[in-house]
């Protein structure tokens, strides 16, 4: 009965028969895309251009809402506006019919063109995006031709015409049967694209097997008390599985390590190209580092501590000898993000490196391997680029990066911020002594001093942890005698060169977040 009635719906089973065709189009396009590059399926391709062309404001939007989410929001929002676009299709190739095939066409188009955008990108990379629009054209065309038509007559709709009764089920069986195929070969294809992709995945078989030599200059053992004594704080180093990821690839880059080559030009004396085999054999160094995402809201959690292993950029820029004048070096990513670093900061002796490694292992996939840019002291959208290829030492006045472009400062020195962990904000706690710890940082200041404030009363000094170096966060602890009712907490820290972080509060944009976070709680 029920498909008796989608049947008698030829409007809404020809929305459908849209949706089917573009889920056609997507798993053949991602099955044929596994044997090109990740970024010619086209939700890679179109995401990707969407992330170019987001506002600002957008951006700040997805990531304070999303967090590293934000990548998984973005895709089930595509998936919602394919599937209505499909559906309008579907219905106009069965009102209007050249009008849908036309539309399917210009969807195809507009997706190879996004395509074609992606950094790198070659003219055959089109042909996953061609291969399923033609698949969804011929499967759109089966599925609607298959619905009866309101020219037929009344006789044969309503089924008074002798054998009538017999056509309608013979053309509902038919049509059924073709949309079950689709549906079916739609998973198959996309079920099988990820396969063959996982077999193919060499970046992840080299890195696999990769032995990381070791460091020439291995990072000093922790001190004793690096953690804070208050259960709940977050780990002094940040597993690898749990440290944050902000960045512009909505596919991670496939890096294969025996074609990856470093080339640094511009305003230098002399061209220098690496290969990865030329890192691994040079001296290199270890190091724990915090980093920060400019994104990270006041007593947000976009901000992780690692071991990383690399060689230093100083070495690299030696090498090159860069000409008077310059300041800046624009480093690019193999799917096309830049970040622009003031060039003195690389040169100034900080732990500034080009990472091959991290917590012991080879970088992962989806942190830059095989090939990554850490720099102490500067937000990541300045610095951090991930699977890096390219180093341009320019000025700041001849270039702009990807974020500068879209209203980020161009520089982006780390401001001190501190946090409270726990307890967290809106808890309910028994009355007595009570645990507060968390953590702050002032990458390549230092933390010398944090302080706590219950409600409006005198700041009280925190006990700090040990210090690891200046270039890692601090974490921290305070015993609060509790009385019952509801408080608010608020921390502050001071570092070692510029002082008190400020009261005053910013948002992200367009040079990272400051204030001074507060947190309730209830006291029982």
């Amino acid at each position: 009965m029920r498909a008796q009635r989608f049947w008698k719906s030829p409007a809404l089973a020809a929305a459908a028969s849209g949706i089917l065709a573009a889920g056609l189009v997507l798993g053949i396009a991602e099955l044929a895309g596994s044997f090109f590059r990740a970024a010619a399926t086209p939700l890679v391709a179109l995401g990707a251009t969407f992330i170019d062309f987001t506002p600002v404001w957008l951006k700040n939007l997805a990531v304070d809402t999303f967090g590293t989410s934000d990548k998984l929001a973005l895709f089930i929002s595509m998936g919602i506006v394919v599937a209505v676009l499909a559906a309008v299709t579907g219905y106009l190739a069965y009102r209007r019919g050249p009008v849908g095939l036309v539309l399917l066409v210009a969807l195809g188009a507009v997706v190879a063109a996004a395509v074609l955008s992606r950094a790198g990108a070659q003219p055959l990379d089109i042909i996953p995006t061609l291969a399923g629009t033609v698949c969804g054209i011929i499967a759109l065309r089966t599925l609607v031709n298959r619905l009866p038509r309101s020219g037929t007559g009344s006789g044969a709709r309503n089924g008074t015409q002798p054998g009538a009764g017999r056509l309608e089920s013979h053309g509902r069986r038919s049509f059924l049967a073709v949309a079950g195929i689709t549906a079916v070969a739609a998973v198959a294809a996309g079920a099988g694209g990820r396969l063959v992709s996982g077999v193919r995945n060499t970046a992840q078989k080299t890195r696999e097997a990769l032995s990381l030599p070791p460091a020439g200059r291995p990072a000093p053992v922790l001190p004793q008390g690096v953690q804070s004594p208050v259960a709940g704080v977050t780990p002094f180093v940040t597993p690898n599985k749990d440290f944050y990821r902000i960045d512009t690839a909505l596919a991670v880059p496939q890096v294969d390590t025996r074609n990856w080559e470093l080339r640094v030009h511009g305003m230098v004396d002399k061209e220098v190209r690496l290969s990865f085999q030329d890192l691994l054999d040079a001296d290199l160094v270890e190091d724990y580092v915090t980093l920060t995402c400019v994104s990270n809201p006041v007593g947000g959690n976009l901000a992780g501590n690692a071991k990383w292993l690399g060689y230093p950029l100083r070495n690299v820029l030696e090498q090159a000898r860069p000409q008077a004048g310059a300041d800046m070096v624009l480093s690019t990513s193999v799917d096309g993000f830049s970040a622009s670093t003031p060039l003195s900061v690389l040169q100034d002796g900080r732990n500034a490196m080009l990472a091959v490694g991290m917590n012991g292992q080879a970088l992962p996939l989806e942190h830059g391997y095989p090939v990554r840019m850490v720099v102490p002291g500067l937000y990541g959208f300045v610095s951090a680029t991930k699977w890096v290829v390219d180093l341009e030492v320019t000025r700041f006045q001849d270039k702009t990066a990807y974020w500068t472009q879209r209203g980020w400062a161009p520089k982006g020195p780390i401001k001190t911020a501190s946090r409270i962990e726990v307890p967290k904000s809106f808890a309910k706690v028994q009355a007595g002594r009570v645990g507060i710890g968390g953590t702050a940082w002032s990458q390549h200041r230092g933390i010398t001093k944090v302080e706590v404030q219950v409600d409006d009363g005198p700041w009280q000094e925190a006990e700090l942890a040990a210090e690891a170096n200046t270039d890692t966060w601090r974490q921290w602890s305070f015993q609060w005698d509790a009385k019952p009712g509801d408080h608010y907490l608020r921390c502050r820290a001071t570092d070692g060169q510029d002082g008190l972080q400020t009261e005053q509060r910013a948002d992200p944009i367009p040079d990272g977040a400051s204030g001074w976070q507060s947190v309730n709680v209830t006291v029982q």
